[in-house]
């Protein structure tokens, strides 16, 4: 249910870049959504699909490449994405420890149409 007041975030905010370069209306919209954000990129487009209706967004289409989180190895700091059921570095063995990578969630880019 949280992803209904950040699509209306996006859209404000596109809609503010997008009236600034004075243009008719948004093609696109590129999305980097961090699979450990909380955020569903589903659930994005639904609510996206329906509150930009009357809006420069209406008709725009949603692009959203997820982030994969990663590890830090604490013997040889390698960043390394998890394998199921282990924290184990791939490189040497040792533990990984969280990192932000995978928690991110922004806006990448605004592809827009001037007449």
């Amino acid at each position: 249910m949280h992803e209904f007041p950040i699509t209306q975030q996006i859209i404000k905010i596109a809609e503010k870049h997008a009236t600034e370069l004075c243009a008719s209306r948004i093609k696109s919209i590129k999305l980097v959504v961090g699979d450990y954000s909380g955020f569903i990129g589903d659930s994005i487009q639904m609510y996206f699909d329906v509150i930009s209706e009357g809006t420069l967004c209406e008709g725009a289409v949603i692009e959203i490449e997820h982030r994969k989180p990663k590890l830090r190895c604490t013997g040889c700091g390698e960043l390394f994405e998890r394998e199921l059921l282990s924290f184990s570095c791939p490189t040497c063995g040792e533990t990984g420890e969280p990192t932000e990578i995978g928690k991110e969630f922004y806006i990448d880019s605004i592809e827009i149409e001037k007449e």
